[in-house]
C-alpha cells in the first residue's frame, strides 16, 4: 500500500535511506551521502504533504516524493514542457532487501497516475549519472533525458535530468 508517509515514520525513513545509500556505496555508485537525504528534507517534504511511503505486510520498505517545486539547480535544463505545470520525484528509494520486487515500478506508477489525475503535464526528475541501473529504470518507462545538473554537496558527477511528458 503507498501513502502518505507520518511524522513518527520519519526515523524509519531515514534508515531505510541510510541503508540504501550503503548499498550503492558498496556498488560503487556514490550518489547520497552523509548530506543527502537529510531528515530536514523529508521533513519538509511531510509538511508539504509531498511524502510517501511504500508499506508491505506492516512493513516499510519504500519511499519516494512527489513535488510541485522545481529546485533552481533545474532553471538551465530545456524541458520538453512548459514549466508550472510539472511534478517534480525526489528520493525514490525501496530497502536494499526488498529491491527487485517491482516495488520502484508501484511507486513510478502511483506518482505517474496521481499526476495525470491531478492534470499535470509532466514528471520530472534526476539520477546519478554513475547509476546505470536507474538511468535504464527511467528511460524503460519512457523518460527522456534532457540534460545535467550538479549538486556539488553529493558528488563531482553529474546528475541527468529526465522527463516523462503526459
Amino acid at each position: 500500500m503507498i501513502r502518505t508517509a507520518k511524522i513518527s515514520e520519519i526515523p524509519d525513513i531515514m534508515n531505510l535511506t541510510k541503508d540504501c545509500s550503503a548499498h550503492m556505496i558498496k556498488n560503487g555508485i556514490n550518489q547520497w551521502n552523509e548530506h543527502y537525504p537529510s531528515q530536514a528534507a523529508f521533513e519538509k517534504d511531510l509538511e508539504r504533504n509531498e511524502l510517501f511511503v511504500l508499506e508491505m505486510n506492516g512493513k516499510l520498505c519504500g519511499t519516494l516524493v512527489i513535488s510541485t517545486l522545481m529546485d533552481e539547480e533545474y532553471r538551465p535544463v530545456v524541458w520538453r514542457t512548459p514549466t508550472g505545470n510539472n511534478v517534480y520525484i525526489h528520493r525514490l528509494a525501496v530497502h536494499p532487501s526488498q529491491q527487485g520486487k517491482g516495488y520502484a515500478q508501484k511507486l513510478m506508477d502511483f506518482a505517474e497516475l496521481r499526476a495525470q489525475k491531478q492534470g499535470f503535464v509532466s514528471v520530472r526528475l534526476d539520477t546519478f549519472s554513475q547509476n546505470k541501473r536507474n538511468q535504464k529504470f527511467y528511460e524503460t518507462r519512457g523518460y527522456q533525458k534532457l540534460g545535467d545538473v550538479f549538486f556539488p554537496d553529493q558528488s563531482e558527477h553529474p546528475f541527468h535530468c529526465y522527463e516523462l511528458v503526459f
